[in-house]
């Protein structure tokens, strides 16, 4: 194989076909279904793309922002990106950094991602043909090179993440990043509102034109002398991208030798003195919590998120979120832990061999992640409370905090034995310290199963407030209290019955079934529904019911985009209960619906 990497074009034809072969042999059952989801959402947005440069050219140049984000932050939220193809693969092979820099490139285009990119990008001709033959043939031209200077950025940013990463702070700079750049994703409306306004709106459109994505707009619009000036500009910053990505290749399979993390100075602490299984275990844990680069840099987003998420709502001078930013953390980060087991690899034999140690490992673990996030999430909450001024929160600070600190350490082990996503073991991972080498699907698909389980188990203390104060705060620590216990006790007695196959799953990855049903053995009529509910069903539920109800319960005004609220007051009420109705049956229709397949498919016949 080592003849592969010499001549240029044929290092990418055999790295292209590497790339689709292990796609191809990689799809399977509910992976595949997920993926024809992913790129159906993908494709839909692109038609929107192309409509945009048709219907409303001037907001163009933000869509394509938009892609060129996602392109960014997208490996960031997904555990450093798709790296079936890495460059510690072929470090042995007698090919430059360049060579290889080349080749992996033309890997990275031999998937569905780059194929919707392009389509999207199609809107640059679409918007060209205002000006004429000229202004499509740049805006094709365009395409293609807005399509490569994106993936370029995209790999370059991750490897110099992947660089960046070798310590403790260097990895929680880039939580507080990531957390940062999904709160303005989701509240960075607040922010644009407050800096509403002509000399703003002038100030964001000049930014939008001046970044990659916008290059390809520019060229359209300017003469052909200057369009072809952009685009050669454009060609030379894809050579200085492929130069910059190639030393940062180098630079990652010589770091990754030397293991990608900090060295330990000095003599290490022994374990405390104890005969508790579970005491010994949450050292470890905290331990873990402290070194884990993986692990930090996940809780500084969680923390970061829930900090930021707040302050961007004070733009619009609006204090109602400060009171439960630690609310807020302890949700995240019961997300971002969801997978606990499934992140320490095949560690979990040292459990096993340990007689009746199951239930000590389950609640160390617990505790650890109390200790690791509950101090931090108290402060964060009380000091909201007293600095927002809102006194009315403080039954609902009190009486919550508990409970979702509860259900969260509950949870989290009982996730982490039931549905378990096999990982690489912490001293294998590779040269990318944001990936743990899990399926990066089925761990996000947990996070937002914690994300909503976590505070459905404070929905008791939640309705005993608005009840009486103080019987809210006291079933906010029994339900916390309960939760905390009892989801342990079924993690630690599931990992007595069951442990052997969890280990099993994490050594060899789950065995393969062919004949069991999944998603994708879905009619036609209900895989599209289940894909469109599991897609818009947070829609209706949350930001049109949760929120409203809320905001109808506390007495907050201003209607904003809340749907109800824009209704006359006796509409109100029954707008928000049909808007939950509508989120909870479009999700209940989602997760029963492939059930009841399973279900059949293995009942006995006669």
């Amino acid at each position: 194989m080592a003849h592969l990497l010499t001549p240029a074009p044929v290092a990418a034809q055999h790295m292209v076909r590497m790339r689709l072969a292990i796609m191809r042999n990689s799809l399977r059952g509910d992976d595949a279904a997920n993926l024809t989801a992913g790129v159906s959402l993908g494709v839909l947005l692109a038609i929107g793309t192309i409509a945009v440069a048709v219907l409303w050219p001037p907001y163009l140049p933000l869509t394509l922002a938009g892609w060129l984000s996602g392109w960014i932050f997208g490996p960031l939220l997904f555990g450093g990106g798709s790296e079936a193809l890495r460059p510690e693969y072929f470090s042995m092979l007698p090919a430059t950094p360049r060579q290889v820099a080349v080749a992996l490139l033309a890997g990275a285009f031999a998937g569905p991602a780059p194929a919707v990119n392009l389509l999207a990008l199609m809107s640059l001709p679409v918007y060209g043909w205002r000006f004429g033959p000229v202004g499509v043939l740049v805006g094709l031209v365009a395409a293609v090179s807005t399509l490569i200077t994106m993936v370029m950025i995209s790999r370059v940013f991750v490897a110099l993440i992947g660089l960046f990463v070798r310590s403790r702070l260097t990895a929680t700079t880039v939580g507080v990043l990531i957390g940062t750049a999904i709160a303005l994703c989701s509240n960075g409306w607040a922010l644009a509102a407050a800096l509403g306004g002509t000399d703003t709106a002038a100030w964001f459109e000049t930014v939008f034109r001046v970044l990659p994505s916008g290059w390809g707009v520019a060229a359209v619009e300017a003469s052909w002398p200057l369009a072809l000036a952009i685009l050669v500009a454009g060609a030379g910053v894809i050579g200085l991208l492929l130069a910059v990505w190639a030393r940062l290749l180098s630079r990652r399979v010589v770091s990754a030798v030397r293991g990608g993390v900090p060295s330990r100075r000095g003599t290490p602490r022994p374990l405390p003195a104890t005969t508790s299984g579970a005491r010994i275990t949450a050292a470890k844990e905290l331990r873990a919590w402290w070194r884990d680069l993986v692990r930090i840099q996940l809780l500084a987003t969680a923390f970061s998120y829930a900090i930021v998420t707040p302050l961007l709502l004070l733009a619009i001078d609006a204090w109602i979120m400060v009171p439960f930013t630690g609310l807020i953390a302890i949700v995240m980060a019961a997300s971002s832990s969801a997978n606990l087991y499934g992140a320490d690899g095949t560690a979990l034999w040292l459990t096993l061999m340990t007689p009746g140690a199951e239930r000590s490992d389950v609640r160390g673990r617990q505790l650890a992640w109390l200790l690791a996030v509950g101090p931090p999430a108290v402060l964060l909450s009380l000091a909201g409370t007293l600095v927002s001024g809102e006194s009315w929160a403080w039954p609902w600070v009190l009486g919550l905090l508990p409970a979702l600190l509860g259900g969260g350490a509950g949870l989290i082990v009982l996730l982490g034995v039931t549905s378990l996503v096999p990982g690489t073991d912490p001293h294998k991972r590779g040269g990318n310290p944001l990936s743990t080498g899990a399926d990066e699907s089925a761990e996000t698909g947990i996070a937002w199963l914690v994300l909503i389980a976590v505070p459905t188990t404070a929905l008791p203390a939640a309705g005993a407030i608005l009840y009486h104060p103080l019987a809210g705060i006291a079933a906010g620590l029994l339900t916390g209290a309960l939760s905390m216990w009892g989801f342990g006790r079924i993690a630690y007695r599931r990992l007595e019955s069951r442990g052997i196959e969890l280990l099993n799953l994490m050594k060899h990855g789950p065995a393969p079934t062919p004949d069991k049903p999944t998603t994708a053995d879905l009619p036609v009529q209900h895989r599209i529904g289940v894909m469109i509910c599991h897609l818009i069903a947070w829609l209706p539920l949350f930001p049109q019911g949760v929120a409203p109800l809320f905001m109808k319960i506390f007495g907050v005004e201003g209607p904003s985009w809340f749907l109800a609220l824009h209704l006359p007051s006796m509409w109100q009420w029954p707008t928000i209960i049909a808007m939950i109705a509508t989120g909870l049956l479009m999700y209940g229709y989602a997760f029963l619906i492939p059930m009841r397949l399973s279900s059949s498919s293995t009942a006995p016949t006669s």
